[in-house]
């Protein structure tokens, strides 16, 4: 008791004793990220601002005609207060509305307090450095795509690389998360969002969220996403399969919606294996690419508009070619490594916990 009393309360009991603490002429308002304020809306949704039936409270969405607070939502605000889960995943887009709140807080003159929360993928440093030229709403700064940073240690780093506007700082106030290290086995209290459901998803996500950008089913119109991944081109190829179907407020159109999907069960993969080794795997995507009977289609974003491009979604343009060229797993990291360097270095700078 008391060793991670901030990182692992419940986001609701948390959330009830900070209004409880409020005293009753205190105003309260509440921003919302994408996947909304209790984390249950899909992906890629827009969120309309409303307010919270339970509590009362006006909920500001940033997830929907505006991405930042205005000038009037932040007049009767004397600080703001974060408090979000992460994965450490870039195109896992909280650290986006991060730093676009601490640009609101920078142009309103307000202070950032930050609650600071374990990263589940803490351990994990890797992945192509984002090339600015395929920024997007899903990598905005030039990190890998697991960073290993908590929220706070990622503000730190935005403001000490100057990534606000203007190069700009945010004034920061950080609550640190007692006793904790980079390599502490995690388990987030609460699903961040609704395709990150299970713990084994978001051990996965790193690895498997890149087939976003593949014409292939990545679990989405399951109720076990990012844990298996299948197409009806690959029946007679793989023996495990399963049928997507629209699941609201999960998936509502998923790729390949009420067809039978064959491929890859991970549901059951041991998840140690990307904690020992440290590293994302890029063997499932080069497997798949191998076996996909129409190559063609593989990373062509235009047959559907469930897919991201390979190049925004891994961030560099290399990496297409090199998957169609069947250059090795160890070429591929090669032309990782002097930006993994670069990036490894940059970090510890900004770095609260060892």
């Amino acid at each position: 008791p008391g060793q991670t009393y901030l990182a692992s309360q419940p986001i609701q009991m948390r959330f009830n004793e900070l209004l409880e603490g409020t005293r009753a002429d205190v105003s309260v308002k509440v921003f919302g990220p994408e996947h909304g304020f209790r984390g249950n809306v899909g992906a890629g949704v827009e969120i309309a601002d409303e307010t919270d039936p339970a509590t009362g409270i006006k909920l500001v969405s940033l997830y929907g005609r505006k991405n930042k607070p205005t000038k009037e939502d932040l007049a009767d605000v004397d600080i703001l207060i974060y408090d979000l889960q992460d994965v450490g995943v870039r195109y896992y887009t909280n650290i986006n509305a991060l730093v676009r709140l601490m640009d609101a807080c920078v142009e309103n003159r307000k202070e950032m307090l930050i609650l600071d929360r374990p990263n589940p993928n803490a351990y994990l440093i890797d992945g192509p450095i984002l090339d600015m030229k395929h920024r997007s709403g899903i990598g905005m700064f030039p990190i890998p795509m697991s960073h290993g940073l908590t929220v706070a240690e990622f503000a730190r780093m935005a403001n000490g690389e100057g990534w606000l506007a203007n190069k700009a700082k945010c004034k920061l106030t950080i609550i640190p998360v007692a006793n904790y290290n980079h390599e502490m086995p995690y388990v987030l209290p609460v699903k961040p969002s609704p395709n990150l459901n299970t713990q084994q998803a978001i051990m996965l996500y790193p690895s498997t969220c890149m087939f976003e950008a593949t014409y292939l089913n990545h679990g989405r119109g399951t109720y076990f996403p990012f844990t298996v991944l299948g197409s009806p081109e690959l029946k007679g190829i793989y023996s495990f399969s399963y049928t997507p179907t629209s699941i609201e407020g999960m998936s509502e159109t998923p790729l390949f919606m009420n067809q039978e999907c064959f491929g890859l069960d991970l549901r059951n993969y041991d998840v140690e294996k990307l904690r020992k080794s440290k590293k994302i795997n890029i063997q499932w995507i080069m497997e798949l690419y191998k076996a996909h009977p129409y190559k063609e289609k593989f990373f062509d974003s235009k047959l559907s508009k469930e897919m991201n491009a390979i190049e925004i979604q891994i961030g560099v343009s290399d990496f297409r070619q090199q998957i169609m060229n069947g250059v090795s797993e160890a070429e591929i990291r090669k032309s990782w490594e002097p930006g993994l360097s670069r990036y490894k270095k940059m970090r510890k700078k900004y770095l609260l916990y060892p």
